[in-house]
């Protein structure tokens, strides 16, 4: 039998003239809320222009393939049916344009062209023999607290020179690169719902750690261009982390590319804050590893992650969180993380008899920044608790923190 409950922790007690673009970013970023709110998909959440405005696209849609072979569709949808996927995704092309009909039809018939001639309806279940960059450089994984998929992207593999030339070196092989990112992409598109009121843009995560800026300019440029002229309104927020001081250098680079519709769902952490921003959005069980979270490899193969418990240490503070109750003979099995680190941990198990000793199951140390969260487990002879100690005392930053634990009882007789 297995025990997930989840106890409380335990509390004991230079100036600059002129903002920089970066400091902007991360204050207009600080100030909006976590919850993306979605834009309305029902009909009759429209305003009447907007309405009219979808009813002529349809119209000069229809005029414009009456004579094709075959009518137009995307992802599985046909574009002219009358069904409420089809109005999602028309919307989508209509808000790209601000709802003005013929830069909308022009957008969505250079779109199917370009889904036609690239075998985008396709290319998911293609092998493009990018092995060693799955679950790397870009990779679906999890959803938010709202539901959507979130995708992750980082570039910082590259720096490394024969393996940017081994994907980058040619134009054959940047082609082939950008196919495998449209795939990425589009399987992350299946999992959408295409419906009103459901779930109809993603979430991407870009960490910009040793992200080589010169030589992925063209990359860069590349698949910012092809998923604005090709993906309207997919993303709903676009979250940079370990965002590096030059990044207004690199923004100004792909800015152009940007509408600034897409800009205003921007948001910005630096290095240190990845884990605390990341929480607004992401619940830390499917936050990964490396940025802070509960989320390994491993464990994406047996089904939903296990809900983690949420806690703040303050600085100043030591945490303790007792988990009680545990028998003789049971294995307590124990992950947590806090981010940034930084900190003291230790955990001990105390038994409940009088005369036992309390034994440490794992001596206290000092966790460094980059470490990943502590994954152990622990079998008792006797009943008693667990105490999981987490000591912020030399730090005055607040810091964010998870855990979660399960309790398998002793099968013996």
């Amino acid at each position: 039998m297995d025990s997930t409950a989840s106890p409380s922790p335990i509390s004991t007690p230079k100036p600059h003239s002129k903002k920089s673009f970066v400091s902007s970013l991360m204050e207009a970023a600080t100030l909006r809320s976590p919850s993306f709110k979605e834009d309305t998909y029902f009909i009759s959440h429209l305003k009447s222009s907007e309405r009219k405005a979808l009813q002529d696209l349809k119209d000069k849609l229809s005029a414009s393939t009456s004579t094709a072979d075959h009518p137009p569709s995307m992802w599985g949808i046909p574009l002219l049916a009358g069904d409420d996927r089809a109005d999602v995704i028309l919307l989508k092309f209509l808000r790209a344009r601000d709802f003005k009909v013929p830069d909308s039809l022009h957008m969505l018939q250079k779109c199917l062209e370009w889904r036609s001639e690239f075998g985008a309806d396709g290319i998911v279940d293609e092998d493009l023999g990018f092995k060693e960059l799955e679950g790397l450089v870009a990779y679906m994984q999890g959803y938010d607290r709202e539901g959507h998929p979130v995708c992750y992207n980082a570039y910082g593999v590259f720096k490394d020179k024969e393996m940017y030339e081994r994907i980058f070196g040619d134009d054959e092989k940047l082609k082939k690169f950008l196919k495998w990112r449209v795939q990425v992409l589009e399987r992350g598109i299946r999992l959408l719902h295409f419906k009103p009121g459901g779930v109809n843009s993603l979430i991407q995560v870009t960490d910009l750690k040793d992200m080589p800026k010169r030589e992925l300019r063209v990359a860069s440029n590349q698949i910012l261009s092809l998923f604005q002229d090709n993906y309207p309104e997919m993303v709903a927020r676009k979250i940079f982390i370990n965002v590096p001081w030059y990044f207004s250098m690199l923004y100004s680079m792909f800015s152009p590319f940007l509408t600034q519709r897409t800009k205003s769902k921007f948001v910005i952490a630096k290095e240190g804050n990845v884990s605390d921003t990341l929480y607004k959005f992401i619940r830390p069980e499917d936050v990964p590893v490396q940025y802070g979270g509960l989320s390994r490899p491993s464990d994406l193969q047996n089904g939903p992650p296990k809900p983690a418990s949420e806690f703040a240490v303050k600085g100043g503070e030591k945490v303790n969180i007792q988990i009680e109750g545990i028998e003789g003979g049971a294995t307590i099995a124990w992950d947590i993380v806090v981010g940034g680190w930084e900190l003291e941990y230790s955990a001990e198990f105390v038994p409940i008899a009088d005369g036992s000793y309390t034994i440490a199951v794992e001596k206290p140390r000092k966790i460094s920044a980059n470490e990943e969260a502590i994954h152990n487990s622990f079998t008792t002879r006797e009943a008693g608790k667990m105490v999981l100690s987490v000591d912020n005392t030399a730090s005055r930053r607040k810091k964010v923190a998870a855990y979660r634990y399960i309790v398998r009882k002793s099968t013996t007789i």
